[in-house]
């Protein structure tokens, strides 16, 4: 095989492994190759690695030929979802040791007397306190003790404790307890991992920190050899290009960064999915945008302002009561602000208590998968449902590397035992709850956020997105659907625009008006120097930029607000500069009213990042023309109930300027876009589809 790359091409991978499936974006210039294939549960990276083979092959080019593999997996996440970590012990301030059960003593739902609370992920018995302490301002209160903490080894070693986070009093301002404990811990534990609070998580608020340390340590050792084992035979099929990690910050990083805190990978493939939906933003102008990323698992909904994804600094995990707030485990680490619901592809419907018909949260997954796999799914999922409405060809799904069996999906509806037993009705009914279900969860979203969707352009993305896009606009009233290139493989092209970055974050109580610059740009430079050593190791001469972000309150107020400033050693004069980017942005949180009282300054985040992988500038706009159609399909429009004719167009033979009217839908080998009677659409210059509400009106 010989390479048909020209010597200024480059080729880059992009690998995203999901619940269901595992994508996979081979791209050489502006020529993009991509595939599907169902995740391998039991060995992720074989899926992937299959995949990569593939494509190899289709392109026509080696390994060697490659100079860049990006990659997001699930396995953190999952592995904190479904209590599949190492056995993790806890090492903590005596009299501490209950921290991760107490919590914040918040309640989700105050009025179920019979509320339950996430488990912590260590058990109290190998939750061990020792003698030391450290008072607010960093000064020893209590020597380390360290007898306490080798007999506390010992009790380790004989429960067969894999993994240790040592979470201490106050370590984020003092982290010399900590560290003395680690070098304890490795004499006495040879070849155990261990993850310190110092490290992980050094801001304030225990719980956070605790509960993110130990989150850490659980995934830590499994994240690791998987890496490891992925390297290792990407390096056996002849790759000799970098290997980076997709982060949920939306930024990338190496392998040894992730392996150490593979905490910061628990949402590394909804982040790729919000910097593709950025990129595909700021491309086509669009200043306010939802992102709709449907996998076969989870719907995935992030609000984009002037092509940047809302950012947060805690995420939950594995919440336990329907994927209400604070019902999960905190971790504190810097995340694509999104919500996410179980309302997938392979999301099972089922007749709940009450004799009505549900669909979600559960999922089919990739194993057994929906009915229509035939690979052991009984029961009936949305894909189940898209199949029986017409929606997909089972000729065409997944690139033709699922052989679908529509009879399936027809039986497992039915099976449900409602209304008149017509698969048909059944999948009507499906299709309609999980629109409704994504629809609420983003108006609640946005009313979360202090915003509003109707005036927004909504991009879609994600194997199942384009099937549900257009019906999930109605009912926000939005009325254009942008559907990109490569949607069915969004995060995975995600993966490949996205910097090379890292965030460090320090707490630092100050008052403003007290303010030590001395101390704290002291502070900002060191964290600002550990970041951009983290980001020269994986992006080494590249150009960095730098952004330094406080998060401060007025004193008295029990949570902080972000703001940006300059990134630049300060001075006494910039007191008024940060003095008046705090009542920016509290003005802009609260609606304008400005205390008069003191602001204190909590937490400092310092972020450096090396470029990026933007795509190319787009070609001059298209002539318009009617496109032509290759076929046509019934299928059934929800909002009537009644069987239509759809014009069937073939994606891949669409050339820009191409326009046609629905009701339609547009086939190509990740995915389907329905485009019901009530739009119209157009390809763009870029190649991506533009579907348009006609009561807005479309030029013909």
């Amino acid at each position: 095989m010989k390479p048909t790359t020209e010597p200024h091409m480059t080729a880059k991978i992009g690998a995203d492994i999901g619940g269901t499936f595992t994508d996979v974006v081979l791209e050489i210039g502006e020529r993009r190759h991509s595939t599907k294939l169902l995740t391998t549960y039991d060995a992720p990276e074989r899926a992937l690695l299959d995949g990569v083979t593939l494509l190899l092959a289709e392109a026509g080019i080696e390994p060697a030929d490659v100079s860049l593999v990006v990659h997001g997996t699930t396995l953190a996440t999952n592995a904190l979802i479904e209590r599949r970590g190492v056995t993790v012990a806890m090492l903590t301030t005596e009299g501490f040791r209950d921290a991760l059960a107490l919590g914040t003593e918040s309640r989700f739902d105050q009025y179920d007397i019979g509320m339950e609370k996430p488990a912590p992920l260590v058990p109290r018995r190998l939750r061990l306190g020792v003698p030391e302490r450290l008072d607010a301002l960093g000064e020893v209160l209590v020597p380390l003790d360290e007898d306490a903490v080798r007999t506390a080894a010992a009790a380790f070693r004989d429960q067969g404790v894999e993994s240790v986070a040592v979470a201490f009093l106050h370590s984020y301002v003092n982290d010399a307890h900590e560290k003395r404990a680690a070098e304890i811990l490795r004499e006495e534990m040879p070849g155990v991992s261990i993850s310190l609070s110092c490290e992980v998580s050094p801001e304030m608020r225990e719980y956070e920190r605790f509960s993110t340390t130990t989150a850490n340590a659980y995934v830590q050792p499994l994240v690791d050899a998987y890496l490891r084992r992925l390297e290792g035979r990407l390096t056996e099929m002849g790759f000799t290009c970098p290997l980076y990690l997709m982060l949920s910050s939306g930024g990338l990083t190496t392998v040894d960064t992730a392996a150490r805190f593979p905490v910061r990978l628990v949402e590394s493939g909804p982040a790729g999915g919000a910097i593709f939906a950025a990129s595909v933003a700021a491309e086509c102008g669009a200043d306010r945008v939802l992102a709709l990323d449907v996998g076969g698992t989870t719907a995935k909904i992030c609000l984009i302002n002037d092509g940047a994804p809302q950012t947060s600094q805690v995420f939950e995990v594995g919440r336990v009561h329907r994927f209400r707030k604070g019902s999960g485990l905190p971790l504190r680490i810097p995340v694509v602000e999104m919500v996410e619901i179980g309302a997938g592809g392979g999301s099972i419907a089922s007749v709940d208590s009450a004799g009505r018909l549900a669909v979600g949260p559960h999922s089919a997954g990739s194993e057994p998968g929906p009915a229509a796999y035939g690979r052991g799914g009984e029961r009936p999922t949305v894909t189940d449902a898209d199949i029986t409405l017409g929606r997909i060809d089972p000729s065409r799904f997944a690139g033709g590397k699922v052989t679908l069996r529509p009879e399936n999906a027809q039986a497992a509806l039915a099976g449900l035992g409602l209304w008149d037993g017509r698969a048909e009705t059944l999948a009507v009914g499906v299709s309609e709850i999980v629109d409704e279900t994504m629809a609420s969860a983003a108006r609640v979203h946005a009313v979360e956020q202090g915003m509003t969707l109707d005036e927004r352009s909504l991009i879609a993305f994600g194997g199942a997105a384009p099937l549900h896009a257009v019906s999930f606009a109605e009912k926000l009233g939005i009325g254009t659907v942008i559907i990109p290139s490569g949607a069915g493989v969004g995060s995975a092209v995600g993966f490949l625009r996205a910097p090379v970055s890292y965030e460090v974050a320090r707490s630092l109580t100050m008052r403003l008006d007290a303010a030590d610059i001395d101390r704290l740009n002291a502070l900002l430079d060191e964290m600002a120097g550990e970041a951009r050593n983290l980001v020269s190791a994986g992006a080494p001469g590249a150009k960095q930029t730098e952004k330094r972000v406080c998060l401060a309150r007025y004193q008295g107020q029990g949570y902080e607000i972000p703001f940006e400033f300059p990134a630049r050693t300060l001075g006494p004069g910039d007191i008024a500069v940060l003095r008046e980017a705090f009542e920016q942005a509290y003005r802009a949180q609260y609606g304008g009213m400005v205390l008069d009282l003191p602001i204190e300054m909590l937490t400092w985040r310092v972020t450096v990042g090396a470029g990026g992988f933007a795509s190319e500038a787009a070609a001059a706009e298209a002539t318009p023309r009617d496109a032509a159609p290759v076929g046509s399909r019934k299928v059934i429009d929800p909002a009537t109930g009644e069987a239509l004719d759809f014009a069937l167009y073939a994606r891949e033979e669409m050339r820009p300027g191409d326009r046609f009217s629905g009701p339609a839908l547009v086939a190509e080998r990740e995915t389907t876009t329905v485009v019901s009677p009530r739009f119209d659409g157009r390809m763009d210059e870029r190649g991506y589809l533009v579907l348009t509400r006609r009561d807005q009106g479309l030029s013909r």
